[in-house]
């Protein structure tokens, strides 16, 4: 049966079946169409808010399979995306009508405990980077949840536990393999292919397809101090001012984050505050724990806390903690902020807000990130920011599709009331889809997006790469 997939230039192509059976023979992997029982399984990412259909999905097995859907797609011109861990606010893995190359099977990992590097493959999440390296006592610079996929967190630059020491993740990134928009295979690093090289750390997947990352690999753990304490929502001012002399005092070894939302029905948190405000801070010490003990004594004297976890822990574990808050199939919309620090405005129109939730699953996020990666100069790498002291996330998380505007208005209202707080600038992995080029400019900088639009020109001039965030020549 011909097949109708969409195209690049808008349009449509009718495939016939034997040029599919030929694509599917050359094929190591799966290709499924809409008929096999995998497919809707293969479509559905994190975000539920996301229901697009490709025409086509190659579920790849390695990277000469990458090359050949890549070839594929060329050939016939067809509309493309790329699929990694599938864990992108906005969507950007899942194409309607194209072809989805998938590489979530590629999850291997190698590490060399030696010269302290892992070479990871593009489909693997946080958690399978850590379970490697964390049996040599070594980490990568990864985010906070661990079903993240590493590969679209690193090419949009990446925050987590071990940024305050170490930077960007984009930062601690030696070498990429990268199959190219006309299907050739590149290493990219600081001697080989050194422009695409600064391109992929922060820029986005407009450039390439990275099949694997090769990261710089730091001791910790394996056992850190972290955890989480909770107050009820009545103490979030007290608790917000706390913290915020807290975590601009706090040594680069510990990194917290400030949380405000309805108490989930969660074990570590007593049945009495189920279903209520409460304010948490969750926080990583990945220095000696001894000293880590020292510093949660101030935290410990804020206030009487209703619940106190921190304590001695798998350094993977922690990474895992807040995975019960972003579950795959909840209806996720976010909007971002970077800021220089916490004023008392910030302060107060997040107590504001967060009274406002009307979602038991929704919050307000302070990420702590300020710390190495300010060392180095804007133009090292497209991510940028390098002023910024904190990420603030206002995640907006639902259940039922008829709620849509009422959770995204409040989203878009705390975010709107946030804007004089910020620096101007913003995270692109925190974008949705409906943002426009003046955010995009924001989270790269001017002069950091001209020499992407540049570079996009020199690598992919027929933008072939597109189901992303735009960078055009």
């Amino acid at each position: 049966m011909t097949i109708k997939l969409a195209t690049l230039d808008g349009g449509t192509v009718d495939l016939a079946p034997e040029t599919l059976q030929a694509f599917k023979t050359a094929f190591k992997g799966r290709v499924l169409t809409a008929d096999d029982p995998e497919y809707e399984e293969s479509r559905t990412i994190w975000n539920a808010m996301i229901d697009r259909r490709p025409g086509l999905v190659a579920r790849c097995t390695g990277t000469a399979d990458v090359v050949q859907a890549v070839r594929f797609a060329r050939q016939h011109g067809l509309l493309s995306s790329v699929r990694g861990g599938g864990h992108n606010i906005a969507g950007l893995s899942v194409c309607d009508g194209g072809l989805m190359i998938d590489m979530s099977f590629l999850r291997a990992v190698w590490v060399d405990p030696v010269n302290r590097r892992a070479r990871a493959q593009a489909g693997c999440t946080l958690a399978d980077v850590d379970r490697e390296t964390q049996l040599h006592g070594l980490a990568a610079v990864l985010g906070f949840v661990s079903a993240t996929g590493i590969a679209g967190l690193t090419v949009g630059g990446g925050f987590g536990y071990l940024t305050r020491r170490h930077g960007w993740t984009c930062d601690n990134v030696v070498s990429m393999e990268v199959v190219s928009a006309d299907g050739t295979v590149l290493r990219a690093s600081a001697d080989e292919n050194q422009d695409l090289f600064w391109a992929l750390r922060g820029g986005g997947g407009n450039f390439g397809i990275v099949t694997s990352f090769e990261y710089q690999l730091f001791p910790v753990g394996p056992e850190i101090l972290g955890g989480a304490m909770a107050w009820t929502g009545d103490k979030a001012q007290e608790v917000l001012q706390a913290y915020r002399a807290f975590s601009a005092a706090a040594p680069r070894e510990l990194t917290s984050v400030a949380v405000l939302r309805i108490a989930p029905p969660a074990p570590w948190l007593p049945k009495e505050v189920h279903g209520k405000p409460i304010v948490a801070i969750f926080v990583c010490h990945t220095g000696k724990v001894e000293e880590g003990e020292a510093l949660m004594k101030t935290l410990r004297a804020i206030g009487q806390p209703v619940a106190d976890i921190v304590t001695r822990r798998p350094y993977a574990q922690m990474q895992s903690l807040l995975d019960g808050t972003q579950p795959k199939g909840r209806r996720y919309y976010w909007k971002s902020h970077y800021l220089a620090g916490i004023e008392q405005k910030t302060i107060d129109l997040a107590v504001e807000h967060a009274g406002r939730i009307q979602s038991p699953h929704s919050a307000i996020l302070l990420f702590q990130i300020q710390g190495a990666l300010g060392e180095l100069p804007a133009g090292h790498s497209p991510a940028g920011n390098r002023d910024a002291a904190y990420v603030l996330n206002i995640a907006a998380s639902w259940e039922k599709p008829g709620e849509d505007d009422l959770h995204m208005q409040w989203a878009r209202a705390c975010f709107e009331a946030m804007r004089p707080c910020s620096t101007g600038g913003t995270y692109i992995n925190f974008l949705t889809e409906e943002e426009g080029a003046d955010r995009i400019e924001a989270a790269y900088g001017k002069a950091n997006l001209d020499k992407l639009a540049a570079l996009k020109q020199q690598y992919d001039p027929g933008n072939f790469f597109r189901h992303t965030k735009r960078v055009t020549a």
